[in-house]
């Protein structure tokens, strides 16, 4: 795209990096404002993280097993340049204006006014580079009676509605394994920062006047992210007065489909909730009462009477062991699946033959070791892209960043 306000990247297009040429700048630590970047980096940009020194992003340390770098930080930072700087010192600030200079975009997920009282507010990145586009991902937004509030994932999704579904309804709501507010919103920052850029560009290619830098910021609220994947929870408060509540391997309002145990210990999930498919699957499990039961043809009277459903359902996948289970439910067309852990996906045909799980060298305390890595989604083509290197040791392209990119001598 640009660098600076224009002039294009060394670098062919690339139809499998389609991003190839834009060059991002990273102010940010733990997994929102890196997940965008992780995004922008699979797809060809080059992404320039800034750590502080000595310590780096604090994900370097979270689940770390072994060594001085956890797989997270080396999953969720993939493919980016780091490089050691104290935004607090001038010396600090000075280097990200000058990196903002020849920079597309810069994203960021500190608590808003951080980066004002370290001198690098809107009004000085704009001053450094009018057509840079800036994605702040914070935890109510850059305005707002919360705005100023802190806040991570946990918080977002409590107050975006989310923990209020998770659970049994007879226990403490609960939260998903992973931070999945956090991934939501790097999603829309990423989604965000090409949509600008593709404005932008647009608008160059008309002759059109440019935007200004406030209506080319991105703003990504944690809450607001997750909340936008709430599907119908306010509208059927608003339009009916119905709350949804805590429905355990339930999805409200949808029957049958839930977790079944079958006679090896293990689990399946089956969705047979559409109409035509609840009668392939009662009849698939010997129940051909049920599928011509009149009564049970929509789904409304199928979730009142749920319990005796799911009843049903288990009642049949006890008496198989769970690949014959879904060997049954696959040749009568019903929606089905094992519940995978780590282990079976590392080893999973289908995962291996998308080009999801890919294995990568990393140093492992110490030891060289190749390490299963996810794949890049969305796929362009058959397979996926191949990952880029893991998440880069604190500090490792400083000096080819302030060298190659800035001009400076080399440290």
């Amino acid at each position: 795209m640009s660098t600076p306000y224009g002039a294009p990247h060394a670098g062919p297009f690339d139809v499998q990096r389609p991003l190839a040429g834009l060059r991002v700048l990273e102010l940010g630590n733990f997994i929102a404002a890196p997940t965008a970047g992780r995004l922008l980096a699979d797809f060809g940009a080059e992404v320039i993280k800034i750590e502080r020194p000595g310590t780096g992003d604090e994900l370097r340390n979270w689940r770390l097993f072994a060594g001085d770098t956890s797989m997270l930080y080396r999953t969720v930072n993939r493919g980016k340049l780091s490089v050691e700087l104290d935004l607090k010192t001038e010396e600090g600030q000075r280097t990200v204006l000058d990196l903002v200079h020849v920079c597309d975009a810069l994203v960021e997920n500190f608590r808003p006014g951080t980066l004002d009282r370290w001198g690098l507010d809107a009004a000085t990145l704009t001053a450094s580079n009018p057509e840079l586009v800036v994605a702040r991902v914070s935890a109510f937004g850059q305005t707002g009676p919360l705005s100023q509030r802190p806040g991570f994932a946990a918080v977002a999704e409590a107050y975006g509605g989310m923990r209020d579904l998770v659970g049994d309804p007879d226990r403490p709501p609960a939260r998903v394994g992973v931070s999945i507010g956090d991934s939501i919103a790097g999603l829309y920052a990423a989604f965000g920062v090409v949509m600008s850029l593709l404005d932008r560009e647009r608008r160059r290619a008309a002759g059109a006047a440019a935007v200004g830098p406030d209506a080319r910021a991105v703003d990504v609220a944690l809450h607001e992210a997750v909340f936008s994947m709430m599907e119908s929870l306010v509208p059927d408060w608003s339009a009916h007065e119905v709350l949804r509540t805590r429905s355990g391997g339930r999805m409200q309002g949808i029957a049958p489909s839930n977790a079944y145990p079958c006679a090896d210990d293990l689990w399946v999930i089956i969705a047979g909730n559409a109409d035509s498919i609840f009668r392939r699957l009662m009849t698939a499990i010997g129940r051909r009462d049920l599928a011509e039961d009149e009564s049970l043809a929509r789904n409304a009277a199928r979730w009142d009477r749920r319990d005796e459903l799911d009843e049903a359902i288990a009642a049949w996948t006890r008496t198989l062991p769970r690949d014959e289970a879904l060997d049954v439910l696959d040749d009568a067309g019903v929606p089905a699946g094992p519940i995978l852990t780590a282990a079976d996906i590392a080893d999973d045909e289908h995962y291996r033959v998308r080009g999801m799980v890919q294995e990568v060298p990393v140093d492992v305390a110490g030891e060289v070791r190749d390490v299963a890595f996810p794949g890049v989604v969305p796929l362009l083509g058959p397979t996926s892209l191949p990952v880029g290197h893991p998440g880069p040791d604190l500090g490792e392209h400083t000096d080819d960043v302030l060298t190659r990119i800035l001009g400076r001598p080399r440290g």
